[in-house]
């Protein structure tokens, strides 16, 4: 993942535009959710339930590699949501091409 992806979620995070922990689901359910990311090493079953939860809302979801993931905040996490429907369109691009 280069190095411009982190710096698109990392502003997305500083503009308070992602959903993390117990907010993650609820704004997956609520539809505000318009990117899924989650980190390599996420446990089996949290994995499981974002990609279900994903699929049945039709919310785009990617995993990104441990260390990279890691880069994107201080705090520890293995999951976030962006709400923001133009940095999921920003950092979808960058993830594809």
């Amino acid at each position: 993942m280069p190095s411009q992806l982190i710096s698109k979620i990392q502003m997305a995070m500083r503009a308070r535009q992602c959903a993390i922990g117990d907010q993650l689901l609820r704004a997956i359910q609520s539809r505000q959710a318009k990117l899924v990311l989650f980190s390599s090493a996420c446990g089996g079953n949290r994995k499981k339930k974002l990609k279900d939860k994903c699929a049945y809302y039709q919310v785009p979801i990617f995993e990104i590699d441990a260390e990279q993931f890691e880069q994107i905040s201080q705090k520890p996490m293995m999951s976030l949501a962006i709400l923001d429907d133009n940095f999921a369109k920003g950092i979808m691009k960058d993830m594809k091409g």
